[in-house]
């Protein structure tokens, strides 16, 4: 995903959609610490503010790579709320 649509999806979406993209995962924070090069305190310090994901944007974008690259998929609002999912055929990093 390129650095523009990261640096817009970062505006738009939620802790909770990245707890939940994590949980679909069956990652810990320290597994999306390993897997996007941010430290798990700072993953710890993001997640426990309810609301959209905020930090530095290089960090967001970061976390966010991380996880649509393991096969999570960002839905935005559209009537039925903010989600998350799985894409098929996306190879999980082990």
């Amino acid at each position: 995903m390129s650095i523009e649509k990261l640096s817009k999806l970062r505006q738009t979406v939620s802790t909770r959609q990245i707890k939940a993209a994590r949980a679909l995962l069956g990652w810990s924070q320290a597994d999306l610490a390993r897997y996007s090069s941010v430290s798990e305190p700072t993953i710890a310090r993001l997640e426990a503010e309810d609301g959209p994901l905020r930090g530095r944007p290089g960090t967001a974008a970061k976390i966010l790579k991380a996880l649509t690259d393991a096969g999570t998929e960002f839905m935005l609002e559209n009537g039925s709320g903010p989600g998350v999912r799985l894409v098929r055929g996306r190879q999980r990093p082990e």
